[in-house]
């Protein structure tokens, strides 16, 4: 399992695709996206489906996710999406009493049982008291993670290319 901390964005799209049947169909489609803002988050998805999708698609709405990091899967079978809420324990030194503070994530899995394997497996090698309050299957069709492009020798400087003095 690998886990991915970041600023996720739900995006869903409206596109139209051939049925069983033939004939066009309307579909809405979520994907999930690392952003750090709706415009990127906006721009990320139209990049990445425009490859996937032939003609035109409509973005019918964008949202900032619960959850801030995801477990990913290594295995092929696990092409579900799953939202775990999770409890996190600790104990008030001053009036000793359990408190619980609820924490999301989503994890991807073939099934529900799954999901709370791979939370466990995750979890597991933490140091955290929690307890699994919930796991429910999503509507996620996908997840894009951002990708540096290192492609100028601005960015492999870590200097915006308008900060760069001229050569010479």
């Amino acid at each position: 399992m690998r886990t991915r901390t970041a600023k996720w964005f739900e995006t869903k799209i409206k596109y139209e695709k051939p049925a069983e049947d033939g004939l066009m169909k309307t579909t809405k489609e979520t994907y999930v996206v690392d952003a750090l803002s709706f415009t990127e988050a906006e721009k990320s998805v139209m990049e990445e489906m425009s490859s996937w999708i032939r003609g035109i698609f409509e973005i019918t709405d964008i949202k900032q996710a619960s959850y801030k990091e995801i477990f990913f899967s290594e295995d092929a079978r696990d092409d579900r999406w799953y939202k775990a809420k999770l409890q996190f324990i600790t104990i008030d030194e001053k009036t000793e009493k359990e408190k619980r503070q609820n924490v999301y994530y989503l994890v991807q899995a073939a099934n529900l049982f799954k999901a709370v394997k791979n939370i466990d497996e995750v979890m597991g090698k933490t140091m955290i008291d929690y307890s699994i309050a919930s796991v429910a299957e999503t509507a996620v069709m996908d997840v894009f993670e951002h990708v540096a492009n290192l492609g100028s020798k601005a960015e492999e400087n870590d200097v915006p290319e308008y900060e760069q003095a001229p050569a010479e």
